[in-house]
Parts: C-alpha cells; structure tokens; sequence
C-alpha cells in the first residue's frame, strides 16, 4: 500500500466509524422500519461500501436469471457484491445463505455484465456483505473475495 493510500485511510476512518454509529440510530426510526429486510440491507450494505471507497455503478443487475445486489469499483477492481441480511440467526447466517447454487447464479449474470460493458480486460472479485441483528446491535461484514 502506498503512502496515499495510507493517507486516504487515516482521513476516511473517522468518518466511517461516525456514519457507521448514526446509521444504527437511524436504522431504528420508525419509518425504516416500514422497509423490507432485503432493501433496508441493501441500502446499508451501499452506504457501508461507500464509506470504503467503493463506487457504486450498478443496483439489482438482473440478468441470466439471476441478481447482482451491487456492482462495484473497488480501486481497479470491479466487485459483484451479494448482500444478505438476518435479524437473527435462527434461519442460518447470511454467509452460509450464500450457497453454491447462489454462487453459480451470481457469476453468469457477472459473466453478462462484463459482456454487455465490454469489461473482460478488467480484474473481477465477488464480495459478500453479510448484515446480522438490527438497529444498534447490527454487525456487517464485508467478506472479500468470497467465492
């Protein structure tokens, strides 16, 4: 890592762990409330990226009989990332929901995207944002280079 690299970090960590606090709060006001689990994760998930210098290109690609939740450039990288959201974990952990069949699923509709942009030059990687509990006992994790 270089030293702009370095740098870009020590100034973006402040505001990722302030926008990581109000999110909680705000993820409990009534109105949020009223959102699905997968949308709200998704919105999470998106707001979580950003705060890393992720840059969103794409939302809910469909293709291949398939979705990419989020499209997008880490760096030089071009990520498909698949969200999944527990309140709790009683129906299995969001990583484990991302199973061989979901993978397979996932990386035709990425082989689609790099076709239809004409990005086969472009180095790819497939995260997975795994969401657990809500409000402020939330937890996400961004697993890198899941599968």
């Amino acid at each position: 890592m270089n030293a702009s690299a370095h740098i870009t970090d020590w100034i973006r960590t402040p505001y990722v762990i302030l926008g990581e606090f109000f999110d909680r709060w705000y993820d409990e006001m009534p109105w949020r409330r009223e959102l699905a689990l997968g949308p709200r994760g998704e919105a999470i998930a998106r707001r979580y990226l950003r705060r890393r210098g992720y840059l969103i290109l794409a939302r809910n690609f469909r293709s291949a009989n398939a979705e990419i939740d989020i499209v997008a450039l880490d760096g030089e990288t071009l990520v498909f990332v698949e969200v999944k959201a527990r309140e709790g974990i009683e129906a299995g952990t969001p990583r484990e929901a991302v199973d061989d069949h979901k993978q397979e699923q996932i990386r035709r509709a990425a082989a689609n995207y790099i076709a239809m942009r004409h990005a086969q030059a472009v180095a790819t990687r497939f995260d997975v944002v795994a969401i657990t509990g809500s409000g402020r006992g939330r937890t996400v994790e961004l697993i890198k280079d899941a599968f």
